[in-house]
């Protein structure tokens, strides 16, 4: 696969989040090819699919006999390969088979993901597992001697500058954080689904009184922790303030994909479990985020603004939760009238 096709890859798996969900099988971005969400698709013996296919935590079927025109991007799912590619293969957190008669014409690209092969199996292309690509810097001209004038000084060396840029490895970096955070919302939502569902109501209710509570507090922690530095006494506590920022940052994020993990599902007609719609959401908010951070100057706004509303999200979600009176049950009535005092 040409670095070209790579970087148009992961675009597009960042653009599929802003795409109209009115179902979840649509056209997609690679020749009109279909989309799948979390389904199985299968081609069977003797069909051809002209186009591309991009998979999205499903299953894949390629019988024997059967032709893909096409390249074929699986995300989170699986493969079984017995029939023939004439394009590339991109595995990136899944898995795959190829059967003693599957051919593959084109390329094997793996990202996190494992391919097994029966004897027999056939891959024409490269083999690339985890691919990492450097661009070197542009090499500059070197500046021509200035001729000796009287009265004139010399001109300095122009010295040839230090240009590293990697925008792949930018964006695998900002796909892996969107796993992992995405892997810990799945973990989360099976031990305090009820307490993230609070603060994503409670965000989903005020996101901009989220956002405003969030970046007030983003302000005065630095002064917080000059206050405790200057106490001495509480300078111990700092660690503590700041991993108590830190899991209110990741609980905020969390709760916040939860919420849109259910609008998608709700939109596409689904009904997956708590802990899938967690762990999806989380994975499509953090990736969105991280991918718009990739931007130079502006970048670093998009996680900063979804990191407020996280953090303010959780503090309203506490604050409410305080001012909330305790209900007392009335005290029942006797059910035998008290004898008369002696």
């Amino acid at each position: 696969m040409k670095r070209a096709t790579k970087l148009y890859l992961l675009l597009a798996l960042i653009a599929l989040a802003f795409f109209p969900t009115a179902s979840a099988r649509a056209m997609g971005p690679f020749d009109g090819g279909p989309v799948i969400f979390g389904g199985s698709y299968t081609l069977k013996s003797g069909d051809t699919l002209n186009g591309d296919l991009v998979v999205f935590g499903g299953n894949v079927t390629i019988e024997e006999e059967a032709t893909v025109k096409g390249s074929i991007v699986i995300f989170g799912g699986t493969i079984k390969l017995d029939g023939t590619m004439t394009q590339d293969l991109v595995l990136i957190g899944a898995s795959g088979s190829m059967g003693e008669n599957a051919i593959l014409e084109g390329d094997l690209t793996m990202v996190g993901g494992s391919m097994a092969r029966a004897e027999g199996s056939t891959i024409e292309g490269e083999v690339r597992d985890n691919p990492t690509i450097e661009i070197p810097p542009p090499t500059v001209p070197e500046v021509p001697e200035v001729p000796e004038v009287p009265a004139v000084p010399e001109v300095p060396t122009v010295n040839e500058p230090n240009i590293t840029i990697n925008p792949i490895g930018s964006a695998l970096g900002a796909l892996g954080q969107a796993i992992i955070i995405g892997a810990l919302a799945m973990l989360l939502s099976l031990f305090m689904l009820p307490q993230m569902e609070r603060v994503s109501q409670t965000f989903a209710r005020q996101p901009l009184m989220a956002g405003g509570v969030g970046l007030a507090t983003v302000i005065v922690s630095p002064l917080v922790a000059l206050f405790m530095v200057i106490t001495i006494i509480l300078i111990l506590a700092i660690p503590f303030f700041a991993l108590g920022l830190f899991l209110a940052w990741l609980f905020g994020v969390i709760a916040i994909g939860l919420e849109v993990g259910e609008r998608f599902t709700r939109s596409v007609g689904q009904n997956w479990s708590s802990t899938l719609t967690a762990g999806f959401g989380t994975f499509i908010v953090v990736l969105i985020s991280q991918g718009l951070g990739i931007i130079p100057c502006f970048g670093w706004l998009a996680p900063f603004l979804l990191g407020c509303a996280g953090v303010g999200a959780v503090a309203l979600t506490i604050l409410e939760g305080r001012r909330t009176p305790a209900t007392v049950a009335p005290a029942s009535s006797p059910s035998e009238p008290l004898p008369p005092a002696s």
